[in-house]
């Protein structure tokens, strides 16, 4: 397994549940992107216009994590900071609004449980909010977790599965008889495996060795975000995950049951470029004051910028690729929180079967080789 972020763990942790020995390559096990992100299962209020494959794989994975919380935090003794609180994403002008209702319009013709609001309703549900809210959408079922804890439970859960560590960094891949068959590290050393998987990220790319039929197409999509602190009398600043569209970007804002509250997130095609800027900071809380006037009495604890892995189309690279015995699970951009639960399915059976199973077919990688090679499905 080369790349010990949320991606990599949960697919380490499955195989090794399911028998296989399993090595995780990675200098720094549960960091990346897990350490950045806010969170947010959000299968329903995440746009996905003309993305219907991607939102049915987001739908299944937010089904699967209550159950895998509960499995997860007993495997690892850790609480893993699942909140079923509930998200409002809300619009602040007409144009918002306009665009609230073609997502609540999708969400109609495909039976998800989402319910419009008026500003007013809004604004009783988060007396927080700014008087001129113009609508929004309820929905019970987008619910959140603390990517921290969760990496950290992962990583506990791994070793008591059997799975070991290698905090090294993997240099290339070894090929012999047209066959992936392991990695060679910076350091020179050799491990041998029957199966590679690939889920570096962002990083991916970086791996030597890789065959022209082979295509990563993933690059990194950097995003800036806030974490402020709501406790005396903002305790109750905010009580349920609040998204919006502010000048046309992105904006949400997460509240932790320990009182921390994340605000995220800029999208910047910036390279690998993690630098905190103070354009990105007051970006964010700019939009965050026109949502929230009274966010800016709260304390800023902490500034960070992560890389998302993005692929071409904006859904991950999943399962067997044209070179037997190499997967890849990565390119899961904005969703790698979200899909982790579905992820470790999908790849657990296709590490067991070498095919993916059928719902999971439009993410398998060969979608993006020249030559395009079908996937066979068990």
């Amino acid at each position: 397994m080369v790349g010990g972020g949320i991606v990599g763990l949960v697919t380490a942790w499955r195989a090794a549940l399911g028998g296989a020995r399993v090595t995780v390559v990675d200098p720094e096990p549960g960091g990346g992107a897990a350490q950045v992100a806010a969170g947010m299962l959000a299968a329903v209020t995440e746009p996905h216009h003309g993305e219907e494959a991607l939102l049915a794989l987001g739908l299944a994975s937010a089904r699967r994590w209550p159950e895998f919380a509960a499995e997860l935090g007993e495997a690892s003794g850790r609480d893993l900071g699942y909140r079923t609180c509930g998200t409002l994403a809300v619009a602040l002008d007409a144009d918002d609004r306009a665009e609230l209702r073609e997502l609540h319009a999708l969400h109609t013709r495909r039976g998800l449980d989402a319910q419009w609001l008026t500003g007013r309703e809004c604004r009783r549900l988060e007396p927080m909010l700014a008087p001129g809210i113009r609508g929004g959408l309820r929905v019970e079922g987008d619910h959140q977790v603390d990517p921290r804890r969760v990496v950290g439970a992962l990583l506990v859960a791994c070793a008591r599965a059997g799975v070991e560590f290698r905090r090294a960094r993997a240099a290339r891949l070894v090929v012999e008889a047209e066959r992936a068959r392991g990695v060679v590290l910076a350091d020179g050393a050799r491990l041998d495996a029957a199966r590679t998987v690939l889920a570096a990220g962002c990083f991916s790319t970086d791996l030597e060795g890789l065959p022209p039929e082979v295509a990563v197409p993933v690059r990194p999509v950097k995003g800036q975000v806030l974490r402020l602190r709501m406790d005396g009398a903002y305790a109750d600043f905010l009580r349920r995950t609040v998204r919006a569209v502010v000048r046309g970007g992105s904006l949400y804002l997460v509240p932790r049951e320990n009182g921390e509250l994340v605000v995220g997130a800029t999208s910047e095609e910036r390279g690998r470029d993690t630098t905190v800027t103070a354009g990105g900071v007051y970006a964010l809380l700019r939009d965050a004051h026109e949502l929230l006037p009274g966010i800016t009495e709260l304390a800023l604890t902490e500034t960070r910028a992560g890389l998302r892995p993005a692929s071409p189309d904006n859904a991950p690279l999943l399962g067997p690729t044209a070179l037997p015995g190499l997967h890849l699970a990565t390119g899961h951009g904005r969703n790698g929180v979200l899909l982790a639960p579905e992820t470790g399915a999908v790849m657990a059976h296709a590490l067991a079967h070498d095919a993916l199973p059928e719902a999971a077919l439009p993410f398998s990688p060969r979608r993006f080789t020249r030559t395009h090679i079908p996937e066979p499905v068990l």
